[in-house]
């Protein structure tokens, strides 16, 4: 089973019902005392599930944690992992029964306490998490997180909830909750898995700086040490009661500043697994020759855009914005830069989406030299255009090419600014500090045309960094989450989609086919759906 953390919202219902001593081989064939070291960016925050958003952090604490569900690598079907059962008969109210003997790595048991109590502390708004807006379907989340009162005035400081606790959350016994939702949602068991929803254990409430020195999870894997900047070492927990055990002890997540030098070290084996390639690497197909058949590929849950800071002038203005939609030729750069293996995106959700529309985007996401003059020109903007990106991705050949097209296409001057560290640039980022557009993405939390409309562009919401809001949109995704059947969701959804295209909040540019690597050492090593390593599958030489 994969530790990934997506699942396709029409399966909503079957959710519902570094070692010492001898190498030692496995059944398989895989040196189960063995040790593996992956590529990673450096993590924004500290290693806490609630305040972890970003992929350098999602890839250290997916193994670390296991939540109610996780997801099967090969279809991303659901399955329950910590859960018994979550069970509902109105989508609305859920009893979730959890499975017995399960612990913490620090040997404590995990209880539905575990999941109650790191729900509220994720919710409650004074501990500012990132990933707070995700139970904001459950009865009193308002209560416990009030909205920000920031207005034309600026910043305000947000009053103090009087409760810190959901009403809508009751433990019900050692191993059993109730969840109930302020409306009917029927995709609410499909998010659990995403980590954010993860178990904590009391050694977190009662330190949380040791616990973030020494973070303490429920999955395969336990924390061993952080060096920022460098590396973070993982070891395997051998009392884990789940399916998904590994297949060898160790797992070193390294940090690179650059995925150039972290192929590399993928071509001389030094670094065994890198999920995506840089685009040197793809250029003229020299992965092939570089590793033959160490490459790993699959179609991937992923899209690359370009967000906007609403709240910097001049990406305020909605005629700048389309005017650079469109002046961007994404047919050229997928094909130069990446070798087709992009593909340009007409729309904000990804067409492997049950219900996805094509075109939704319309001619804002067609390059059209005339038209974006014409928009450009009604924008009134002279001024310079400023694209910044870390390069720690990979990004740095796309984005100057981004910007070039820009500049050509408008006649105006337009740069591409890099940022070396991915984390440093997360929290100019979440701070609200950017002073350009700036390179966004998304791999989806869970592969449902919510989740690639709700968490990015609602109100409010834990990935809305720009802070665009659009009230007939936010609207519109309220009357879609409480829709009866999903079919008749995914209109709804399809109609916030429309409503949202004219005003570009974010520009598409590409959603991916992924090429990746391994080592020799490793003679299984399979990608998921969601552009991550399936740690179950790896078989160590």
């Amino acid at each position: 089973m994969s530790r990934a953390r997506l699942v396709p919202a029409a399966l909503a219902v079957a959710v519902v019902a570094a070692g010492c001593g001898a190498a030692e081989e496995s059944p398989t064939g895989s040196n189960t005392e063995a040790g593996i070291t992956i590529f990673n960016t450096e993590p924004e925050n500290p290693l806490v599930p609630g305040n972890t958003t970003e992929v350098g952090g999602s890839r250290v604490l997916d193994p670390m944690f296991t939540g109610l569900v996780e997801y099967r690598s090969e279809d991303a079907q659901p399955a329950n992992a910590m859960a018994e059962s979550i069970e509902t008969t109105d989508s609305k109210v859920f009893t979730v029964k959890i499975k017995q003997g399960w612990t913490f790595h620090d040997g404590t048991p995990v209880t539905a306490k575990s999941f109650v109590d790191a729900w509220n502390w994720t919710a409650y708004g004074p501990n500012a998490t990132q990933g707070a807006s995700f139970f904001s379907q459950i009865e009193g989340y308002g209560e416990v997180h009030p909205k920000d009162p920031d207005g034309p005035d600026g910043p305000q400081e947000a009053p103090t909830p009087a409760v810190k606790e959901m009403s809508g959350l009751k433990v019900d016994g050692d191993h059993q909750f109730t969840i109930t939702l302020s409306e009917p949602f029927s995709v609410f068991p499909v998010t659990v898995g995403y980590e954010v929803f993860a178990p904590l254990p009391e050694a977190f409430f009662k330190d949380r700086e040791a616990f973030e020195a020494n973070p303490i999870g429920n999955g395969p894997f336990k924390f061993v040490s952080r060096t920022v900047g460098t590396d973070i070492k993982l070891t395997r927990y051998d009392d884990y009661k789940g399916d998904d055990k590994p297949k060898f002890r160790d797992l070193t997540l390294k940090v690179y500043q650059s995925r150039e030098s972290a192929y590399a070290d993928l071509v001389s084996n030094n670094l065994d697994f890198m999920e995506e390639l840089p685009p040197n690497a793809l250029a003229g197909k020299k992965y092939e020759t570089d590793l033959g058949d160490r490459v790993v590929q699959r179609e991937t849950l992923n899209m690359q855009t370009i967000a906007f800071p609403f709240y910097q002038p001049p990406y305020d203005n909605v005629e700048l914005r389309r005017a650079i939609s469109m002046a961007i030729n994404r047919e050229e750069i997928t094909q130069r830069i990446f070798e087709g293996t992009r593909k340009p995106a007409d729309g904000w959700v990804h067409p492997l989406m049950k219900g996805y529309e094509p075109g939704q985007c319309g001619d804002y996401c067609t390059f059209d030299e005339a038209k974006a003059k014409e928009a450009f020109a009604k924008s009134g903007y002279t001024g310079e255009i400023v694209l910044l990106s870390n390069t720690d991705g990979g990004h740095q050949e796309w984005a100057e090419a981004v910007a070039n097209s820009i500049k050509n296409t408008l006649g105006v001057e337009a740069r591409f600014v890099p940022s070396t560290s991915f984390g440093e640039f997360r929290q100019k980022v979440n701070a609200h500090e950017m002073t350009g557009m700036y390179r966004a993405g998304w791999i989806a939390d869970y592969p449902s045309i919510e989740n690639w409309l709700t968490p990015l562009y609602r109100t409010g919401s834990s990935s809305n960094d720009g802070l665009y809001t659009n009230p007939a949109f936010d609207a519109k995704l309220a009357e879609a989450d409480k829709a009866p059947s999903e079919e008749e969701a995914i209109g709804l959804y399809l109609e916030a989609e429309r409503i949202m295209a004219p005003d570009m909040p974010v520009i598409p540019l590409w959603t991916q086919f992924t090429v990746g690597g391994k080592s020799d050492r490793l003679k299984v090593a399979n990608l998921d759906p969601f552009r991550t390593l399936d740690l179950e599958s790896v078989e160590v030489a």
